[in-house]
């Protein structure tokens, strides 16, 4: 074994494995895996090897294709097989909120290019005969879903390592990895220490463990997990007779997958009386062993299945299969270097891994080698979480998870373990005024306020919800007075120091404003993609205020860790500077009657230090709302006393709070994008019109500057567009399709009902030649084809706000 390597991969399964192979792929042949025992031990030898496309979130249903597309590639290098059976999938729907997901699901297939397809009852009779389809309104057809061998497919993705010049060491044990000044690890294990320039952790069952030992907290949480094979199952045979192998089927009503295993069926279940396991640690001595039968737990579960498939309940028990996988709050991996910490990469928490293993191990690949990925990775980076989460919020937002897996999920969905868990000193005043909650990162924010008789929630839905009247009264009362709104859910960031603005123009792609003012800046990568949606307020020659999106910390506080040079502080004040915003003809009004000092000379894109009542104050003046508006930002032990004071003196101004629906709804007047809607990633800033903040005669070489110069001298194919949509009763929430001349030429980034306008608007993406004021398309709401025409100009535009 040697003692140094540019990689260590901690963990020999499925994941483990990808990694290795895309490293050498990439070029990185210098990287050493370990694996405590054999290949596949922990999860990946007892999974039952199931693979699919389909899942919410369309980069994470690319990389699951690109997963399955690989493996022929890995049988073409290594000569190994890997056991593939492409039959095909569907997913059953028995309710029509069911059925709107899977119409919504194969919308955002169209502009992915996947080849799904929505089947009546008929054409499932013909591919699944087996199905009893009482009840049952369609389903979505995938033809790439199959199975195929855990094992096999291991060992290919680890000959295919070799082959390229990795190292593969089994029967070694990781003690301790412990971090060099240099940022480089020395891996302690039972057959010595070898120092790394770069540790992954894939240890799956045990990288709860391995992460502790780097002094990282990953919220992950192994789950019990049981399936079931039969004996010969008559009807199987009969259709193998034929030549023909029974499809997948996923039937969510019943929590339960089912496939042909050779001559008889295989059937796992999410159950609702689920079991963590190992809640205080997965125990180092297991791997390959199983756990107990527990056919009590899926009781219900399994005669939901003989209704279903009435031959199972005729079919003999060949084996039972019991055991852990484990999961991330959201279901979704674990991937990315680990903030706050240097070349420590995760991949773990990827429970579905052979349909997501391939997608992993190339993303993170990518991001090692190349110091970026191709695609948004948001939805596994595992900077999503924050650091505030431990094992308590984790296991119970796990079992959720686990239990909501099949769930219909819906767009304006607010799940409700582990809440409320974080909540800012204006909660109790707010739940007193009738808030319905969401949460953001942890957080409790309000997303309307109920009135009278209301129903305290939101009814969850793929169309129009009972909020509508709540948002619309909202939305009227910033348009024609003055409206609050809480500011916790920015992301804060206090930049100081000698060098703080140098670092900001090499950081950012904008103008870096003089004391007293603030711009609008992009935050781009090395290739120019936008990793960052930013206004900067200049407060004094050293000192400045950052604020971005709330969820986004850790993501951007990695990024600035990574660029951050010469005599720079940072503090993420995002939990300790708060306060809130007003809006509206009204604003200026409330506050100059609370402000010690005169705000009548206040211009757009102002920033001062003023006494606000009995606090001192960071106030700007701009407004994500379209209206003349202002953001007050007090430390967050002073909240409430300058809620009294707006709050009070606003009672002349017909002061009303408004929420996230309604901040949303207003924001599409104005015709203002979105982080992780317009600007991700994904896009480039020539492509959503953030090009025209960016400061091209600045004589900085910012991040992105070549990337982002040669957008700028070849436009882009797409451009971003505003659509007014001519909807029924569902709006664009992300990813329909849209369509022109028949053929499908974008797709939508947001949308959603502007109560002011008075129409129903999407933002999305179009061909660049073809964009032009007026240009009517259609976009596929819910498997409707709805009219829609191109705006050049926004909806609403108020002079006051500049004025």
């Amino acid at each position: 074994m040697k003692t140094t390597t540019r990689v260590c991969i901690i963990g020999g399964g499925v994941v483990g494995c990808s990694v290795a192979y895309h490293l050498t792929k990439l070029g990185w042949t210098d990287v050493m895996l370990l694996e405590r025992s054999e290949l596949t031990s922990g999860s990946t030898w007892h999974a039952a090897g199931g693979f699919h496309t389909l899942n919410g979130d369309t980069n994470m249903a690319a990389l699951q294709g690109y997963t399955i597309r690989l493996y022929r590639e890995l049988e073409a290098i290594t000569g190994l097989s890997c056991g593939l059976h492409h039959v095909g999938g569907l997913t059953l729907a028995d309710t029509p909120e069911r059925f709107d997901m899977l119409k919504a699901e194969r919308a955002k297939h169209r502009h992915m290019g996947n080849e799904t397809a929505i089947l009546g009852p008929e054409e499932i009779a013909k591919l699944s005969p087996i199905t009893n389809l009482d009840g049952i309104l369609g389903a979505l057809y995938d033809p790439l879903d199959g199975h195929l061998d855990p094992s096999g497919t291991t060992h290919a993705y680890a000959k295919a390592a070799r082959m390229a010049g990795a190292e593969i060491v089994l029967h070694t044990k990781v003690i301790e990895t412990n971090p060099r000044p240099d940022g480089s690890w020395d891996v302690v294990t039972d057959k010595g220490t070898i120092h790394a320039e770069h540790v992954v952790n894939a240890a799956g069952l045990w990288a709860r463990e391995v992460g502790a030992m780097a002094g990282c907290v990953l919220p992950l949480h192994p789950m019990e997990h049981q399936y079931i094979v039969t004996e010969e199952v008559p009807e199987i045979m009969a259709l193998l007779a034929d030549g023909i192998e029974h499809p997948h089927v996923m039937d969510p009503a019943g929590e339960s997958y089912l496939r042909q295993e050779g001559r008889g069926l295989c059937i796992g279940f999410y159950e609702q009386p689920c079991r963590p396991w190992a809640v205080d640690g997965t125990p180092w001595n297991f791997g390959h062993e199983l756990l107990p039968d527990d056919f009590d737990k899926i009781e219900d579960s399994i005669a939901f299945a003989y209704r279903r498939f009435p031959v199972l309940e005729r079919a003999g028990v060949k084996s039972v299969i019991h055991g852990p996988f484990t999961f991330a709050p959201d279901g979704n991996p674990l991937v990315g270097p680990v903030p706050g910490l240097r070349n420590y990469w995760s991949a773990c928490g990827v429970m579905a891994g052979f349909s997501q293993g391939g997608g992993v191990g190339l993303m993170l690949a990518q991001w090692m080698v190349e110091g970026e990925c191709e695609r948004d990775v948001m939805a596994m980076d595992v900077a999503r979480f924050g650091r505030w989460i431990g094992p308590g919020y984790t296991l119970p937002k796990v079992i959720e998870n686990y239990q909501t897996r099949f769930s219909v999920s819906y767009p304006n969905e607010e799940k409700p373990a582990a809440r409320p868990h974080r909540t800012t000193p204006m909660y109790d005043t707010f739940d007193a005024m009738g808030a319905v909650w969401g949460q953001q990162y942890g957080l409790e924010v309000v997303n309307y306020f109920a009135d009278g008789n209301e129903p305290r929630y939101e009814t969850p839905s793929f169309r129009r919800s009972n909020a509508w009247e709540a948002t619309a009264r909202e939305v009227r009362a910033v348009r024609t007075g003055v409206g609050i709104n809480e500011l916790q859910n920015f992301g804060k960031y206090r930049v100081t120091g000698r060098d703080a603005r140098a670092w900001l123009d090499r950081l950012m792609a904008g103008r870096i404003p003089a004391p007293g003012r603030l711009s609008l800046s992009p935050m781009l990568s090395q290739k120019g993609r936008i990793v960052g949606d930013f206004t900067i307020s200049c407060l004094s020659p050293t000192e400045f205020q950052l604020t971005a999106s709330y969820g986004a910390q850790d993501y951007h506080l990695r990024w600035f860790d990574q660029w951050r040079e010469g005599d720079v502080q940072i503090a993420n004040v995002s939990d300790t500077r708060t306060g809130f915003q007003i809006a509206g003809p009204r604003a200026r009004d409330l506050l100059a009657a609370i402000a010690r000092q005169d705000v009548g000379d206040m211009a757009f894109m102002d920033v001062r230090r003023l006494t606000m009542g009995l606090s001192d104050a960071i106030v700007q003046r701009v407004s994500y709302t379209g209206d003349l508006g202002y953001e007050i930002y007090v430390d967050a032990m002073e909240q409430r006393a300058l809620w009294r004071a707006l709050w009070d003196k606003g009672q002349a101004f017909g002061i009303k709070p408004f929420g996230m629906r309604a901040m949303m709804s207003l924001r599409l007047d104005r015709g203002f994008g979105s982080w992780m809607r317009e600007f991700s990633p994904d896009y480039t800033p020539a492509e959503t019109g953030l090009d025209r903040f960016i400061a091209w005669r600045k004589p900085v070489d910012f991040i992105g500057r070549p990337a982002a110069e040669a957008a700028r001298a070849a436009p882009p194919a797409r451009r971003l567009v505003q659509m007014v949509v001519e909807a029924r009763d569902a709006d664009v929430v992300a990813y329909e399709p849209i369509w022109l001349d028949g053929a499908v030429v974008g797709f939508c980034t947001s949308g959603g009902y502007a109560h002011w306008s008075g129409v129903s608007t999407a933002f999305g993406f179009l061909p660049a030649d073809r964009i032009a004021d007026g240009l009517e398309v259609e976009i596929e709401i819910l498997g409707e084809m709805r009219p829609a025409r191109v705006v050049m100009a926004p909806l609403w535009d108020d002079p006051r706000m500049r004025a």
